[in-house]
């Protein structure tokens, strides 16, 4: 893979890892990238094949008898179809390209499947060779991802990370991987560019919002479309107030185990309970107010929130406790801070402080030691905080006008929805303050596309495409391909079904609707009415109700004769929307190689890449977009 020159970090002799908010990086570079051609050049070879192959995903289920699209399309019978998907298409994802084809995978280039469609009908015509194709034009054989392992690696520096909050307990199980598994790599990227402030575009409930800023002490802002959603951010807060407590009491179980495990390995001259100490802030002076703090107390790793050091030893540890090293303490009173900040004020247990010191000088050590943790707690309190805000973020969107005290940040987006993952990118190249993107898009469908009503609106701001190759060659996915590439091959391949039977359902009920009651389009819309009916016959008196049609006008031995007639064809519309989801990550490949090469055009970017972040049976949009700023933008 063809690599441009990385951008270096400045060295450091420095032990301590620098302040978040001073500009500089951590030794180490980042990976090598793909250069600029090589990004174009491979968006050229996908956009090639899939200019054949996208009549397939062109035509939309709800029409698949209406217009013949299997007679149209596909030239095998449609078992055929199934038993090459099945046998040796890339639905068996452990196999490489090379064992799945036979042949040696230097042996593959574009040559190789140019007899997949017919050059006269343009049918589908070999499919074990189409399949063959949407695994080479896939991104696990292009090579044109940065591995996930590798930018965390390069991003590492010296920071010591931090012990893992359990997101499994108020989060789903694909939400808890995401905030995960993105939060670690934004927070790198953020230490990498020596910020603090990061805007989380598209922020909805504020899981990775809230997640960045108790987890990393980082002030986050996120900026939702919706009141409902930032109502359910603030919402979400208060939930964890509620499983603070409960995290606690496992705390203190915990901690107790702990001390009785090491009391039976060694004898116990005196017995010492280390806390973390800070002051509770009363109406916002910050002035000392020794009888009135919160302690942080029986905060153990399996928590899952923090760690503070807590053990039974002897008067010597104590010693070593106090004297512990200032960036000890500034670790202990950012990862205490980090949880303060986004839990209320309430949530923590309020009482005196009690220090039982054996000698007058090692109290007044630790004195000192908590009034250092309170200047510190007071300096960055306000750091790493979490607001949701409302607003609709547009390509022309001034971020100063939304937060006031905007500075150095970068910019992240998890699944954001449709144009706003592509005008998450735009706003991060037009504002210097901007310093990095990590943004992973979704709802491909909702995407604006520049030449698909063939509109000529040159000054409008479009989804899609963004980069200048697809702009100049006026490339069209179209709506329905566009949807297809939401479609889960990963999960398909591990066994989880299509929805053929509700499919077959609304193909034939479109067969009734125009040949009943001669309606073609409607803007009325069937929803999840076959979930709710008992049969074929209910589903589509309850559709032609919803449609506002009047289903008195046909039987029900009508309806049942148009069920048997398309009944033995279901297989076709299995086939046919088989080769769909094979196809749909190649369709995902050209929308994500877009925004790439759309970075990789300007001239103030450094670094560009593609991650495969998440676990696709998990998080089917699992690839993120990531960029920095050159470092004179800094």
């Amino acid at each position: 893979m063809p690599a441009a020159a990385r951008p270096a970090a400045p060295t450091s002799r420095a032990r301590s890892p620098a302040p978040r908010g001073a500009m500089s990086r951590p030794p180490g570079a980042v990976p090598p990238q793909l250069s600029p051609a090589a990004a174009a050049e491979t968006l050229r070879r996908v956009a090639r094949f899939l200019g054949r192959a996208l009549p397939l995903c062109r035509a939309h289920t709800v029409e698949f008898y209406t217009r013949g699209l299997w007679q149209r399309l596909v030239a095998p019978p449609p078992a055929a179809v199934l038993e090459a998907l099945r046998a040796r298409g890339p639905l068996a994802l452990r196999r490489p390209l090379a064992e799945a084809s036979g042949a040696p995978a230097a042996l593959w280039d574009d040559d190789t499947f140019s007899n997949v469609f017919c050059e006269n009908s343009g049918k589908l015509i070999n499919v074990h060779l189409f399949a063959l194709a949407a695994q080479y034009y896939s991104f696990s054989n292009l090579g044109v991802c940065t591995p996930l392992e590798d930018v965390l690696e390069a991003l590492r520096g010296d920071n010591q990370g931090t012990t893992g909050i359990k997101t499994d307990e108020f989060m789903n199980n694909k939400k808890s991987h995401e905030v995960q598994m993105m939060s670690e790599l934004v927070d790198k990227i953020a230490n990498y560019c020596g910020i603090k402030q990061v805007i989380d575009i598209g922020s909805g409930k504020g899981y990775l919002s809230s997640f960045l800023s108790m987890q990393y002490n980082l002030k986050v802002y996120g900026i939702d479309s919706s009141n409902t959603n930032t109502n359910g951010a603030h919402e979400r807060n208060r939930k964890l107030k509620k499983h603070w407590r409960a995290y606690q009491s496992r705390g203190r179980a915990n901690l107790q185990s702990q001390m009785l495990e090491k009391s039976n390995d060694r004898p116990v001259e005196s017995e010492i309970k280390c806390k973390a100490v800070i002051e509770k802030p009363l109406n916002n002076d910050s002035s000392l107010q020794s009888q009135d703090q919160v302690i942080i107390q029986d905060l153990v790793p399996s928590c899952g929130f923090t760690e503070v050091a807590t053990s039974e030893t002897t008067k010597q540890t104590e010693v070593d406790l106090v004297d512990r090293t200032q960036s000890d303490e500034s670790k202990l009173s950012e990862e205490v801070l980090a949880i303060l900040n986004v839990l209320p004020a309430d949530a923590v247990e309020v009482s005196s402080s009690q220090c039982n010191c054996g000698k007058l000088c090692e109290e007044e050590k630790a004195q000192r030691k908590m009034a250092s943790l309170k200047a510190k707690a007071s300096k960055s309190s306000e750091s790493n905080l979490y607001f949701p805000l409302t607003s609709c973020i547009t390509a022309e969107t001034e971020l100063g006008d939304i937060i006031t005290d905007l500075e150095d940040c970068m910019i992240v987006g998890l699944h954001t929805c449709g144009d706003l993952a592509a005008n998450t990118l735009r706003i991060f190249t037009a504002k210097p303050e901007i310093k990095a993107v990590c943004s992973v898009g979704c709802c491909y469908h909702l995407l604006s596309e520049q030449f698909e009503n063939q509109e000529d609106c040159p000054e409008e701001v479009w989804g899609f495409p963004m980069c200048q190759y697809l702009k100049d060659t006026g490339w069209c996915c179209g709506r329905n391909a566009r949807m297809s590439a939401c479609l889960a091959l990963e999960r398909v391949a591990v066994g989880q079904m299509l929805p053929t039977e509700s499919l077959f359902y609304r193909a034939v009920l479109q067969v009734i609707i125009e040949e009943m009651y001669g309606v073609s389009k409607s803007d009325r819309h069937v929803g999840k009415t076959f979930s709710k009916s008992s049969s074929f016959i209910d589903y589509v008196r309850k559709s032609l109700k919803k449609l506002e049609l009047d289903d008195s006008k046909i039987p029900d031995s009508c309806i049942m004769d148009y069920y048997e007639k398309y009944k033995h064809r279901m297989n076709e519309l299995e086939a046919f929307n088989m080769l769909k989801v094979v196809l749909a990550p190649c369709i995902e490949v050209l929308i994500l190689l877009d925004r790439l090469c759309y970075l990789k055009e300007q001239d103030n970017i450094a670094w560009s890449g593609l991650v495969k972040l998440f676990d696709p049976v998990k998080s089917p949009r699992c690839y993120a977009v990531i960029a920095l700023k050159k470092q004179s933008c800094f």
